[in-house]
């Protein structure tokens, strides 16, 4: 599933893009499943409205809109496992399991492509749509610590609970854990201030060097322009079950927590 870096990098492509441009029409599936709004409210939304911006909120892409007029609303795509974002020729096949086109009035289309169907499409007016959690490239030592104050799920569970983090997956939750040196299964709880302090920097680090190399290409993930990204090369521990750790040479291991996958260096990590 497409996390924090990716999900950032493709709104940044199309926030240099299509900002300004305007949506002439919008053709919808005859899927239901990528419809959180009705069709008919999505169409009535979207079509002859300005682009005039777009940005992440957590997992989420949002597209602010501009109606002839002047109404302000919100284009929301939560990309789910395999949805992507691509703007593509008219002239250009559509990708099979494209479940809406949008044609703008610079001669390109913007198109939602989920081969699975768990990404999201949905409509809200300005200032109604909320994201869950803090950001984690904004939040403050003090902020940060306070998340964790008396949790005694796993520090892992914690990272990738939305409600208390918004945007952070199992990839970036795996690669800064490593960087500062704490198990994925160490109580929330039992961290030390001055660990969760080191934890706070190697998230933000791992997250900008993440969206500056364009994300993770793992699976399904491109980006607007159909460009994989770069991360995934620099993994130290998410998908090496198995491998030497890069540090001491001890094999990475791979344990479930709460269902998920976790990777973790058994000698850098205590």
């Amino acid at each position: 599933m497409p996390e924090l870096p990716e999900v950032e990098t493709v709104a940044r492509s199309l926030a240099r893009q299509v900002t300004g441009d305007r949506i002439e029409s919008v053709w919808l599936g005859a899927k239901s499943e990528p419809l959180k709004s009705s069709a008919k409210v999505i169409a009535w939304a979207l079509e002859n409205a300005r682009m005039a911006g777009v940005r992440r909120v957590g997992k989420q892409i949002v597209f602010d809109l501009v109606s002839p007029a002047g109404e302000r609303r919100q284009w929301i795509v939560h990309l789910g496992m395999t949805g992507q974002l691509l703007l593509s020729s008219p002239d250009v096949v559509p990708k099979k399991h494209t479940h809406a086109i949008l044609k703008l009035a610079s001669g390109r289309e913007l198109r939602f492509v989920d081969p699975r169907r768990f990404g999201r499409l949905s409509i809200a007016h300005e200032g109604d749509f909320r994201g869950t959690g803090l950001e984690p490239l904004e939040i403050d030592i003090p902020s940060f610590v306070a998340l964790f104050r008396g949790r005694k799920t796993p520090i892992k569970s914690a990272l990738l609970n939305q409600k208390l983090l918004g945007g952070v997956g199992n990839i970036y939750a795996d690669e800064a854990l490593f960087r500062a040196g704490i198990r994925p299964r160490r109580r929330a709880a039992t961290l030390a201030r001055e660990q969760l302090k080191t934890l706070h920097s190697s998230l933000k680090k791992v997250l900008r060097e993440a969206i500056r190399l364009g994300g993770s290409s793992i699976s399904d993930y491109v980006d607007a322009d159909g460009k994989e990204g770069y991360f995934q090369f620099r993994h130290r521990v998410y998908g090496r079950a198995g491998e030497p750790c890069f540090v001491c040479h001890s094999p990475i291991k791979r344990v479930l927590i709460a269902g998920r996958s976790s990777h973790y260096c058994p000698k850098c990590q205590a």
